[in-house]
């Protein structure tokens, strides 16, 4: 069985879309998932599966329909695909705040016309390099006012996408059983 990492986008986010992680797991457990793991109440979950990840998504997604009445989007990485994301950091030079260097995960590519919306949105500052279907975004001095990351934050990019910040990224690497590098 492989060991996937689902990361839900928008739950427990002020009073909206509240989702117990007890609870989370216990239904996931129930159906058929194993090894159920969480992470803070931001949507991380560690969770072993024989399922392919396409597969993952829609049983984790029917789950929180079915237990909880939320329609979430869902992005899942394998544990080897989270240790490639930490490995193959391109920003580990610049990024040293982890609170302010996220990851967005994307369940496909976008599109050139995205990546070059998401290039020109960074500030002089800031840094962002698109990989393959992770955005690595660092904002040294706000992310709070960061049109960077108001674009990658929004759901205009034209795939799927949620972000974690470099601590819980790691975190969930750690958690999946692999060592986080630092």
């Amino acid at each position: 069985m492989a060991q996937h990492i689902v990361l839900l986008r928008g739950i427990n986010i002020g009073s909206r879309n509240r989702v117990a992680m007890p609870k989370l797991r216990d239904a996931l457990a129930e159906a058929g998932f194993a090894d159920v793991r969480t992470y803070v109440q931001s949507g991380n979950v560690v969770l072993s599966s024989a399922q392919k990840s396409d597969a993952v998504v829609r049983n984790v997604r029917r789950v929180i329909t079915t237990e909880f009445g939320l329609d979430v989007a869902v992005v899942t990485r394998t544990r080897a695909q989270l240790a490639k994301v930490v490995e193959g950091n391109p920003l580990a030079r610049v990024a040293k705040d982890p609170k302010r260097y996220q990851v967005s995960f994307l369940d496909a590519k976008p599109s050139r016309a995205v990546v070059r919306r998401i290039e020109a949105a960074a500030d002089p500052k800031e840094r962002v390099v698109v990989d393959g279907r992770e955005i690595y975004a660092w904002h040294p001095d706000t992310i709070a006012r960061s049109k960077l990351w108001a674009l990658l934050a929004g759901q205009d990019l034209g795939v799927t996408a949620t972000a974690r910040n470099w601590t819980t990224v790691q975190k969930l690497l750690a958690l999946a059983g692999a060592p986080a590098p630092s």
